[in-house]
């Protein structure tokens, strides 16, 4: 008896939305609806860096470790077919260790001399440098870290006015079904608002109204939103 009441509530509950909407739509002049549209993508450049790093007990020393491990890092890259790759300034850590006198007094004094540097590649490229392995540098003694890659869609700018526009038509397809249940028809766009346009990973569910722009992952999807108003004939 309890289920049976419970559909008919939901029956009535139905159909009032149903005569409100119809109700709205009959009396008003315009309809104000929500489009939307996504578009996944693969991102068609790729940031790559990776840094390295010297230690000796003098500053000399250190230098020379350096700018071995920079060529070896050099090498490696070319032999891989990557060629426009830049290094940073090389960044320098003094090592201190602190050490008490006889007479109870502490001092610090200078134990060596820290030397790291970094490398990175801007490319095109992003299937050789997606698969880049810096192993071989390991295995050279070299202490190389590699940073996760940034992958960009460089024509998000473009594909956004082409996605509004495909969220605007979405809006207006909305709006005329909308509007035919209250036997009315779509005259013209009053006015439209941007709302939200992100890229995420793949097939991810996270909205922002800020809006997202994933750069961790290769393939990502675009979704763009509009809010659109129009006269009713």
């Amino acid at each position: 008896m309890l289920a049976g009441l419970f559909l008919a509530v939901g029956l009535v509950l139905s159909a009032m939305l149903a005569t409100t909407t119809w109700l709205k739509v009959k009396n008003s002049q315009f309809i104000t609806v929500k489009g939307s549209v996504q578009k996944n993508i693969e991102s068609d450049l790729v940031i790559w860096s990776g840094s390295f790093q010297a230690e000796a007990e003098t500053l000399l020393e250190a230098q020379h470790g350096i700018r071995e491990n920079r060529e070896r890092v050099a090498q490696f890259l070319g032999g891989e077919g990557v060629t426009n790759f830049t290094f940073s300034p090389i960044s320098i850590e003094e090592l201190k260790a602190t050490q008490k006198s006889a007479d109870g007094f502490v001092a610090q004094r200078t134990t060596g001399y820290h030397l790291s540097q970094s490398v990175s590649v801007e490319s095109s490229d992003v299937d050789r440098l997606d698969r880049l392995d810096a192993t071989p540098l390991v295995e050279q003694g070299v202490i190389f870290t590699v940073a996760p890659p940034q992958f960009i869609y460089t024509r998000a700018g473009e594909t956004k006015i082409e996605m509004l526009a495909a969220a605007t038509r979405d809006a207006r397809a909305r709006a005329e079904q909308i509007a035919t249940q209250g036997g009315r028809a779509i005259a013209r766009l009053h006015d439209a608002d941007q709302g939200i346009f992100q890229i995420t990973p793949l097939h991810s569910v996270t909205t922002s109204w800020q809006g997202e722009s994933d750069t961790a992952s290769r393939l990502k999807t675009i979704t763009a939103v509009v809010t659109a108003s129009f006269l009713l004939k």
